[in-house]
């Protein structure tokens, strides 16, 4: 492991900031005017998380991790480009802290594609190198739909993200078998145990036949997820296959197990065939390709202070439309939707600040904040 900076391919054209207002279902709520602000050019930016003392600390697919700073992207502070590779969809694909700030978590695919989460131990904000372990490995059939985001819950325990292996059509059934972690969101313990622990409380903990590390299923290739700061609601951008992108969501009472449906369902509707499991969990939003896009790019529910009318709405995007979207969500079902009239880019991922405040990512470069207008 050293420190230096690779390039990665960059692919996408940039685009500049506009001010547009947010329609929504109803007229009579306010809008909210907003702008995206760029702050800091990267390599491939792909993820981020909210880091020690208030910074952001923004990860590059190549395998680069830079803070960001009043005047841009830092020099790296973690360099593991020589043990990763930008084929496919695979790279360094997320990044996260724990609550205390004191171990920090990457997630990326190996020089042989297997996906591989990693901890380091942090001292007074700074990575220490000769403490780095491996948590938790999961091979990859494929070089896409690697999943990748991971993400610390409210309840302190590291959840991962897993596609279902790749290919098209999810040729080996992995979204509904429980036998393996492809497919899935999980919930582990990564300091509780060696490498890890498994909460006792996981939906299938010594069910014959099923992963103990399994929190969710019949996901196709959970691109984003992320916990309302609010609520602790839980919500999941799920990549579709080729006629319809779905956002899930659970509760934060939710004790697990819930099943998306994939590759029974894509979205509301029967994939090539397949039947409604009795347990299907339908996702809480929908759209078809045939004109806002082809690729969710899960965000998060707004809880900054800044754009005040923004507030308790879920940001997202489309990875090949790059508006930011919005949606309000009330016991589980969607009251409003609303486009914010900002284009982002080819946004790969969003990023919640300590402050609430979210940042954008675009694999062509840009790292943007979403301002008040």
């Amino acid at each position: 492991m050293k420190v230096r900076t690779r390039s990665s391919a960059i692919i996408g054209a940039l685009f500049l900031a506009v001010t547009l207002t947010l329609t929504t279902a109803s007229a009579e709520e306010p809008s909210a005017q907003v702008v995206l602000t760029e702050v800091a050019r990267a390599q491939g930016p792909s993820a981020g998380a909210a880091g020690p003392d208030g910074k952001v600390w923004i990860a590059e697919r190549a395998g680069t991790v830079r803070i960001l700073g009043d005047y841009g992207l830092g020099d790296p502070v973690l360099d593991i480009s020589d043990e990763t590779t930008t084929d496919g969809e695979r790279g360094l694909l997320g990044v996260a802290f724990d609550p205390e700030f004191a171990h920090f978590y990457i997630s990326y695919t190996d020089l042989e594609g297997t996906s591989t989460i990693d901890e380091f131990a942090v001292a007074d904000g700074q990575l220490q190198p000769d403490t780095r372990r491996t948590v938790l490995t999961q091979e990859q059939p494929y070089p896409n739909h690697n999943g990748g985001d991971i993400k610390f819950g409210p309840d302190g325990y590291l959840y991962i993200a897993f596609g279902d292996g790749g290919s098209g059509g999810d040729p080996h059934g992995n979204g509904q078998n429980l036998d393996t972690l492809l497919g899935k969101i999980l919930r582990i313990d990564p300091t509780g145990g060696e490498p890890y622990a498994i909460p006792s409380d996981n939906p299938f903990v010594a069910q014959d036949g099923a992963k103990d590390e399994i929190w969710a299923y019949g996901l196709r290739n959970p691109w984003r997820f992320s916990f309302d700061a609010g609520t602790g609601d839980l919500l999941i951008g799920d990549v579709g296959q080729s006629e319809w992108e779905e956002i899930d969501w659970a509760p934060a009472s939710s004790k697990g197990g819930e099943n998306y449906g994939w590759s029974s369902m894509e979205g509301n509707h029967p994939f090539r065939g397949g039947t409604e499991p009795a347990n299907h969990v339908p996702p809480v939003h929908e759209y078809d390709r045939s004109g806002l896009g082809c690729s969710v790019t899960g965000g998060f529910v707004y809880r900054g202070e800044a754009i005040a009318d923004l507030a308790g709405s879920y940001v997202y995007s489309d990875y090949c439309d790059g508006t930011l979207r919005t949606l309000r969500i009330e016991d589980g079902a969607v009251t409003e939707e609303g486009d914010l009239g900002v284009q982002g880019g080819e946004v790969i991922s969003f990023v919640e600040a300590g402050d609430g405040e979210l940042y954008v990512l675009a694999i062509g470069g840009t790292v943007s904040r979403l301002d008040p207008a």
